[in-house]
């Protein structure tokens, strides 16, 4: 899908949860098309930011972090800082929208 960094359950709690600056996690699963549409704009955000990393976590393999974010549809966008979620969205965006709305949920979460 991307080269975006891939969690699951066994390192989810220690990338996301645990992570020194905020995580975007990008929940998704292969048979999701906007999914796949919205994967090369994460990927461009988290190569030119140095103050987000961005993750991906297929649904689908780890139902168990979906139903614990009570993730309902794909792709759901989440940004977590000190553990906690601090922004949310669901569905593709361009990436100017996307880009917005990571600069105001981060600006606010200081």
């Amino acid at each position: 899908m991307s080269d975006l960094r891939t969690v699951d359950e066994s390192t989810f709690d220690e990338v996301v949860l645990r992570a020194d600056q905020p995580v975007l996690v990008d929940f998704w699963a292969q048979w999701c098309p906007p999914c796949h549409q919205i994967a090369p704009v994460l990927a461009q955000i988290d190569a030119e930011r140095n103050d987000l990393t961005v993750v991906k976590l297929n649904s689908d393999e780890n139902p168990s972090i979906s139903a614990r974010y009570r993730v309902m549809a794909l792709p759901t966008l989440m940004v977590f800082h000190h553990g906690e979620v601090i922004w949310s969205v669901v569905g593709a965006r361009p990436k100017h929208k996307l880009v917005k709305e990571l600069d105001d949920a981060l600006h606010a979460a200081v």
